[in-house]
């Protein structure tokens, strides 16, 4: 399994990424082990939604960048899900 996740950061902004180990990928934020988000801890993980493979997170996670919407992306954590339909 997959997911697509938003972190806050210490600067007010959101980080959305996809991975197939979530735990790790936290944990290696987290630790400072990610180039863009050690400038901005402590981070927390605001939402995470499972896709049945690495190529459906990274596909939600273009999709959800090029929209640049901080209006969106608070939605998303306040219902906790992803409406989209491809």
């Amino acid at each position: 399994m997959s997911w697509v996740y938003i972190l806050s950061l210490n600067n007010g902004k959101y980080y959305i990424g996809s991975t197939n180990n979530l735990q790790q990928r936290i944990s290696d934020h987290s630790h400072g082990k990610s180039p863009y988000t050690k400038k901005f801890l402590p981070i927390k993980l605001e939402f995470s939604q499972e896709y049945p493979d690495i190529s459906s997170a990274n596909k939600m996670e273009r999709y959800l960048k090029k929209l640049k919407s901080r209006k969106i992306i608070k939605q998303i954590i306040n219902l906790q899900s992803i409406k989209f339909d491809w």
